[in-house]
C-alpha cells in the first residue's frame, strides 16, 4: 500500500506542475497530508462491543476517514486553486477526488463481498468443498474471476467521473484529476493501513493459542478475529491495486508528454505488438512468482522431513528435543531474495528493450500490462481471501466442522490460495507502476 500510496503522489505531482506550475505540484502532497491527520481522527473513533463483529468497527473507522478526508478536501481545494488563472471551476478537481475515495471504498466492499463469511459467496465455495477439493477449487476460482466484472466496472466509472470533472474544472485537466482520484483513494491510507496490520496480529494470537493450548474458547475468539483479517488484507489489496492502476494511467501520460506521443494508432503494427506483449506479461510473472513458491515449499518439506527422520525424539515430541528452525527459516529466506532476481529483471528490463524499438509499442506495452495486470491481481486476491474464510468457516463448527472430509478439502483449496493472495497477488500493482515508471525515467533514451 505504500508504495502505491507514493506512487499516487508523484504521477499527479508531475501532472499538476506543468499544468497549474506550483499549485498543481503542492495539492496532491497536501490532499495526502490531509487524509493522514483525518486517518488518525478515525482511529479514534474504531470501538467494538462485547460480542460484537469487530468487521463492523472497522469498517465504521474506515468509512468515518472517507468522510472527515472529503469534508477537509473540499475547502483545501478551494483555498488552493480559487483565482488560479485557467482554472474554472475549481470544485472539478474535488469532485475527481471523492470520485476516488468512492471508488476506494466501494472496491473494498465488493473484496468484502467475495472474501468475508458473512456473505453468501465464501459461503458457497465452503459448501462446494462438501463434494472434494476439486469443485472447491472451482468455486473460488469462479468467485475470483467474477470479481474482476464489479471492481474493474467501479474503476472505469470512477476514472471517466474524474476525466469529465477535470475538464469542467479546466481545459485539458482531465487526466491530472484522474491523478487526483488515485490519490483520493489512498488518502485514507493510514487506517487501511492500520486495518491491514490487524490481519497478521490476529493470525499470529491465533498460532500462539493453539500452540500455547489455551482454552477452546480462546481459540474461537482468535479464529473469528482471523477471519476479519483475512477480509481486511483482501480489502487493502483491492484499495492498492485500483490505485495504481489510476496512478499508472497517470505515469502514462507523464510518459506520453516525454516522449511527444500525442496519440496512439490501435491499428499499428508496433502499438499491436505492444499489447499483445504487455498483457502477456503479468501471466508470466505470476507464473514465475507461483513457481517460486512451490520451489521453496518443496525444499521446506524436505528439510522437515529430514529432521524428523534423522533427529531423535524429534517426531514424538519428546522434552528437550529441538527443530533446526532456522535450517527452514534459511531456505525462505534465500529462496524469497534469488527467486525474484528473474522476475524483477524481466520487469525492468524489458520497458527500456522495446522503448529503445518504439516508443509507439512501448505506449501499447504498458497499455496492455495494465488492464492485464489489474484484472489478474483483483482474481488472485479475492480468490485466494475467498479459500482461505471458506476453511475457516468449516472450522468454526459449520459443514461438519475442523477434521471433516470437507474440511480437509477446504484446507487444500487455502493452500493454493495462499501464493495467489500472498505473493503473485501482490506482485501485480508493483508490476505495473514499476514499469510506468522505468518508462518515464528512461523515455528521454527513447
Amino acid at each position: 500500500l505504500y508504495e502505491s500510496y507514493v506512487g499516487a503522489i508523484v504521477a499527479p505531482l508531475a501532472l499538476g506542475s506543468m499544468l497549474l506550475g506550483f499549485k498543481g505540484a503542492i495539492l496532491p502532497v497536501l490532499i495526502a497530508a490531509v487524509g493522514v491527520v483525518c486517518s488518525a481522527g478515525a482511529c479514534f473513533l474504531v470501538r467494538s462491543k462485547e460480542g460484537g463483529h469487530p468487521g463492523k468497527a472497522l469498517s465504521f473507522g474506515t468509512y468515518s476517514a472517507a468522510i472527515l478526508t472529503t469534508i477537509a478536501c473540499y475547502f483545501l481545494v478551494d483555498f488552493i486553486l480559487s483565482g488560479t488563472p485557467g482554472v474554472n471551476h475549481p470544485s472539478g478537481f474535488f469532485w475527481a477526488i471523492v470520485a476516488g475515495l468512492a471508488a476506494g471504498m466501494a472496491i473494498g466492499q465488493t473484496s468484502e463481498i467475495y472474501t468475508s463469511d458473512r456473505f453468501q459467496e465464501v459461503k458457497d465455495i465452503a459448501e462446494s468443498a462438501k463434494t472434494g477439493s476439486a469443485t472447491n477449487i472451482l468455486a473460488g476460482l469462479a468467485a475470483g474471476m467474477r470479481s474482476t466484472a464489479w471492481s474493474i466496472i467501479i474503476l472505469v466509472l470512477a476514472m471517466y467521473v474524474s476525466y469529465v470533472a477535470g475538464e469542467w474544472a479546466m481545459t485539458g485537466g482531465g487526466v491530472f484529476a484522474i491523478g487526483l482520484s488515485a490519490i483520493g483513494m489512498l488518502a485514507t491510507t493510514g487506517i487501511v493501513v492500520a486495518v491491514d496490520a490487524y490481519g497478521p496480529i490476529s493470525d499470529n494470537a491465533g498460532g500462539i493459542a493453539e500452540m500455547s493450548h489455551l482454552d477452546k474458547n480462546v481459540r474461537e475468539i482468535t479464529d473469528s478475529l482471523d477471519s476479519v483479517g483475512n477480509t481486511t488484507a483482501a480489502i487493502a489489496k483491492g484499495f492498492a491495486i485500483a490505485s495504481a492502476a489510476v496512478t499508472a494511467l497517470a505515469y502514462f501520460k507523464v510518459y506520453a508528454e516525454k516522449v511527444n506521443l500525442d496519440k496512439i494508432d490501435i491499428l499499428s503494427t508496433p502499438v499491436l505488438i505492444g499489447l499483445f506483449l504487455g498483457g502477456m506479461f503479468p501471466y508470466l510473472f505470476s507464473s514465475m512468482a507461483i513457481r517460486a513458491v512451490g520451489r521453496a515449499a518443496f525444499k521446506m518439506i524436505e528439510e522437515v522431513r529430514r529432521q524428523f527422520k534423522e533427529i531423535p525424539g524429534l517426531r514424538e515430541g519428546k522434552e528437550g528435543v529441538r527443530a533446526e528452525y532456522g535450517k527452514c527459516v534459511d531456505i525462505s529466506t534465500k529462496a524469497a531474495l534469488k527467486e525474484m532476481i528473474a522476475p524483477a529483471t524481466i520487469t525492468v528490463v524489458s520497458p527500456v528493450v522495446i522503448g529503445l524499438w518504439s516508443t509507439e509499442a512501448l505506449g501499447g506495452y504498458l497499455a496492455g500490462a495494465l488492464v492485464s495486470g489489474f484484472l489478474m491481481a483483483i482474481f488472485m486476491a479475492n480468490a485466494g481471501g475467498a479459500w482461505d474464510n471458506a476453511k475457516k468457516y468449516i472450522e468454526a463448527g459449520n459443514l461438519g466442522g475442523k477434521g471433516s472430509d470437507t474440511h480437509k478439502a477446504a484446507v487444500v483449496g487455502d493452500t493454493v490460495g495462499d501464493p495467489f493472495k500472498d505473493t503473485a497477488g501482490p506482485c501485480m500493482n508493483i508490476l505495473i507502476k514499476v514499469m510506468s515508471v522505468v518508462s518515464v525515467i528512461f523515455a528521454p533514451l527513447f
